[in-house]
């Protein structure tokens, strides 16, 4: 059967969530105070180098994009557009992450680093997500409706990963650094490559998504091992037409073996 992508709704731990007239999905908000506690006390969780609230408050400037992003999201929501807009553009200033004020994100939001990531207006963010730096979740259309994918929770985006257009990605997917995805992916799944393709299903991992997974050098190879299969065709073949080898004074069959390169007459 093939993999369905479930429905996903960004910040389902909040309050019921409902679908505004253009279709994308809104939810009450928890209080600004809510979220600022919980995005600061997730840095301590996913970060083995923060020591202190002090330091993580005044040094972590992926910490200082998402509180700012908690005001200028709410005045967007109430029609402060320019404010919002020029908010956000005083922050991509001061910490080198743009996050436009439509973005809807969820709670206990991370941002490893920060420098170069991009979260475009109609971005849409789970519960738990963890960025690294040079994220772009970007548009492919000049539409103004939906454009920009939705992340599901407990998502964890690898450095330099871009993840464009409309797309869905399940809950818990890991993608690899500077993969691109533009194709929807089912919950449990880790996504490698150019395009991104699934290399790895977590259907029967244990997830926690206060700590996440963060072994990526454990993703698959999926070059290496596309390389090693053909290989492994090649010698298979090479057996057969050594068991089908012409007379010795038949000068006319000559093979050149993978493994060693070298002419043999068979």
């Amino acid at each position: 059967m093939k993999d369905q992508v479930p429905h996903v709704t960004s910040g389902r731990n909040a309050d019921s969530p409902q679908k505004s007239g253009g279709g994308k999905m809104t939810r009450r908000l928890p209080s600004l105070f809510a979220e600022w506690r919980e995005d600061v006390n997730c840095v301590f969780d996913r970060d083995p180098a923060a020591r202190t609230r002090f330091e993580v408050l005044t040094t972590y400037p992926g910490l200082h994009a998402i509180l700012i992003h908690r005001i200028s999201h709410r005045l967007w929501r109430r029609g402060f557009f320019y404010a919002a807009r020029f908010l956000a553009f005083l922050v991509r200033l001061w910490t080198n992450i743009d996050i436009h004020p439509g973005a809807t994100i969820g709670r206990r939001f991370f941002i490893d680093h920060g420098a170069g990531v991009v979260i475009g207006e109609t971005a849409e963010i789970g519960d738990d997500v963890t960025l690294y730096h040079g994220v772009t979740l970007g548009g492919t259309s000049w539409n103004k409706g939906k454009r920009h994918p939705t992340l599901g929770d407990g998502v964890l985006v690898g450095a330099g990963a871009k993840i464009l257009g409309p797309i869905t990605l399940g809950d818990n997917v890991r993608v690899g650094a500077n993969s691109v995805v533009v194709k929807d992916v089912p919950a449990n799944r880790t996504v490698v490559g150019i395009p991104g393709r699934i290399v790895q299903s977590r259907d029967r991992a244990t997830v926690n998504p206060k700590r996440p997974d963060l072994d990526h050098n454990n993703i698959p190879d999926v070059v290496n091992q596309t390389i090693s299969e053909m290989m492994t065709r090649i010698e298979s073949l090479e057996k057969l037409v050594a068991a089908m080898r012409r007379p010795e004074n038949d000068s006319r069959y000559i093979v050149r073996t993978v493994g060693n390169m070298r002419g043999q007459r068979i």
